[in-house]
């Protein structure tokens, strides 16, 4: 029985070990974005940082989230990170990952993204045609 005991207990102080405290940055960004680049543009290179476990955007809403490990980075470095890619962020209290819309395409948004340089690859999925 002290071993079942002995090898329960080991087993707790393991798991507590590995256990992360994940949290999540939701924020706006100024410039807004203002196609799929954008979201791209901010997926692509957060990713690197260490920490993220996942970013999800909604051009929509103007909303990110960034889903991270607090033992690893904290939001000071998340702000550096967005600033690294010109962005400025604010922080968004109180908000939820469940509001904001995923896999939209550039159709469904109210956005011309083909009047960009930086634009949609197929102009057929943009709003605005030209």
């Amino acid at each position: 029985m002290k071993k079942f005991i002995t090898a329960c207990a080991v087993m707790a102080c393991t798991l507590s070990l590995y256990a992360k405290d994940i949290k999540e940055f939701v924020v706006t960004t100024s410039p807004k974005m203002s196609c799929e680049n954008c979201e791209n543009k901010i997926k692509g290179n957060l990713r690197f940082e260490k920490g993220v476990k996942k970013i999800v955007t909604d051009l929509q809403n103007q909303v990110v989230v960034v889903t991270y490990d607090a033992d690893k980075t904290n939001e000071d470095n998340l702000r550096d990170a967005f600033g690294k890619l010109n962005y400025k962020v604010t922080k968004i209290a109180g908000e939820a990952s469940s509001s904001v819309v995923v896999g939209t395409s550039c159709k469904t948004k109210k956005q011309s993204c083909c009047n960009r340089a930086d634009s949609c690859a197929n102009k057929t999925d943009c709003h605005d045609k030209n």
